[in-house]
């Protein structure tokens, strides 16, 4: 998200995320096209070239990527617009926009229409949040150096569709700049639709390792602890469980106790109960697409709190679609080695598990620019701007926060001092006094998590404290 539009967000190469089957039957056949648009046109993959003939089954996941071009039409002399007429596509539930460089701003405005599966009716225009590199890898660090991150909108949950029109057009001006430089034409190069479908929530999810080496995140820092480490991590949920039991605060105080969790002896742990959290196995993660091996840092000192920005159009059933949309936009979209966040809440007070390397461990997210190191990421999912959360979900960051701070001697109440990676805020370098749960907006200049979500960031703090004891 760029600052103050921004927002939170979250497979590998494209070709390995391309759909080559042919659209829906009922994307095949005759559909209305929007009010006033040209009529639907031929769908296409991620390789852009066009859709099959229809008759062929459908396979679910997946992402189309359909390079945007210039629109023609009226406006302002100057002003940079690009886009895709109305078209019939390939299934899709998420849509984004990316472009070549990530540390690129894209300053304008982004609108999709889609067509519904159900029904054929199209959508009214919906806006992306745009936003820069305020969520991502640190700068140095190895994710980030990958050649493989792109810029992008936030992601926007749409449902099942199987239409879409994108017009994206500059705010004024040359509309772009990067590193104070304007950006040919207005707009990001290479700008991209990205349709993603999250697969069947029936769909077997792939094994993971059960151990992998853990490696630092920055070059030249000092290696993180070696450790062994399930996809679940937390030890008392078989492998491939879809759930890790929630404890009693009684239990989860012996585990510390005996080092079950975190290797340490601790006589007079502040802990919360460890709240009941959906594996990776639970949403069917297809643990084929992120990178194979963890990165951890020391510890985890602060909790920096996001909403996904992808819409407040989804129930808790489709919860699990969602995470799993987001993933690969991620991870193919956006480059990235794995979903960015450690963990995700749903509206209905649900908490899923992120980023692989242990639900216990410190790993290393991509959630907060800059401050990635000694932190965890949790994402609400859906927009919290002008919604307010539910209580359900509040309360499920203060159960989380109080038990995985916990683990780690930290106070919900408290503050903690975490050393800058490099941002819009802070210099690289600089150590900063944040508050233990802190929203992304502590940290970067961005409006995320949003100010109804922010604003009930205090009661949070207040009730992980209880939780916890203290």
């Amino acid at each position: 998200m760029r600052g103050y539009l921004g927002s939170s967000i979250g497979v590998t190469c494209a070709a390995a995320l391309a759909l080559p089957l042919a659209p829906p039957a009922a994307a095949a056949t005759a559909r209305p096209a929007p009010p006033a648009e040209a009529p639907a046109t031929g769908g296409a993959g991620r390789t852009g070239q066009p859709a099959p003939a229809a008759g062929r089954s459908y396979a679910p996941g997946g992402t189309q990527s359909l390079p945007l071009q210039p629109l023609p039409g009226d406006r302002a002399p100057g002003v940079a617009e690009q886009g895709l007429p109305a078209r019939d596509v390939q299934r899709f539930s998420l849509v984004g926009v990316v472009w070549d460089e990530p540390d690129t701003e894209l300053h304008g405005r982004v609108q999709v229409r889609t067509r519904a599966t159900a029904t054929g009716a199209w959508s009214p225009w919906q806006d992306l949040e745009t936003h820069h590199a305020d969520h991502g890898a640190d700068p140095g660090t190895a994710e980030r150096a990958s050649g493989r991150v792109r810029g992008a909108t936030a992601p926007l949950w749409v449902g099942e569709s199987d239409g879409v029109q994108v017009r994206v057009r500059a705010e004024g001006g040359d509309g772009v700049r990067a590193g104070g430089v304007p950006a040919a034409g207005g707009l990001p190069t290479g700008l991209r639709l990205e349709l993603v479908d999250p697969g069947a929530d029936t769909a077997p999810a792939q094994g993971a390792p059960t151990a992998e080496r853990s490696r630092s995140g920055a070059p030249g820092a000092r290696p993180a602890e070696a450790t062994a480490a399930t996809a679940s991590g937390a030890g008392p949920a078989p492998r491939g469980a879809a759930e890790i039991p929630a404890l009693s605060r009684a239990e989860t105080e012996r585990e510390l106790r005996a080092g079950a969790l975190t290797g340490q002896q601790q006589t007079k742990p502040y802990i919360g109960p460890r709240p009941a959290i959906v594996t990776r196995s639970g949403w069917k993660a297809d643990e084929t697409l992120r990178e194979k091996t963890f990165v951890y840092t020391k510890k985890v000192k602060a909790a920096f709190v996001h909403h996904t920005a992808s819409g407040n159009n989804y129930t808790c059933a489709q919860a699990p679609s969602v995470i799993r949309s987001i993933y690969r936009y991620h991870v193919g979209s956006m480059g990235w080695r794995d979903i960015g966040y450690n963990f995700l809440v749903d509206k209905c007070g649900k908490i899923y598990e992120g980023r692989a390397g242990g639900v216990a461990k410190p790993v290393l997210g991509a959630h907060t620019l800059g401050f990635n190191t000694n932190s965890m990421g949790v994402a609400v999912i859906g927009t919290y701007s002008s919604t307010k959360p539910s209580s359900s979900a509040v309360k499920a960051i203060a159960q989380l926060a109080a038990w995985k701070l916990g683990l780690h001697g930290m106070n919900p109440k408290g503050k903690t001092s975490l050393t800058s990676g490099g941002g819009n805020l802070y210099p690289k370098g600089k150590s900063v006094r944040l508050n233990v749960i802190s929203g992304h907006r502590d940290g970067f200049l961005t409006a995320c998590p949003g100010g109804k979500l922010y604003g009930k960031l205090g009661t949070a703090r207040s009730t992980a404290a209880k939780y916890q004891g203290r």
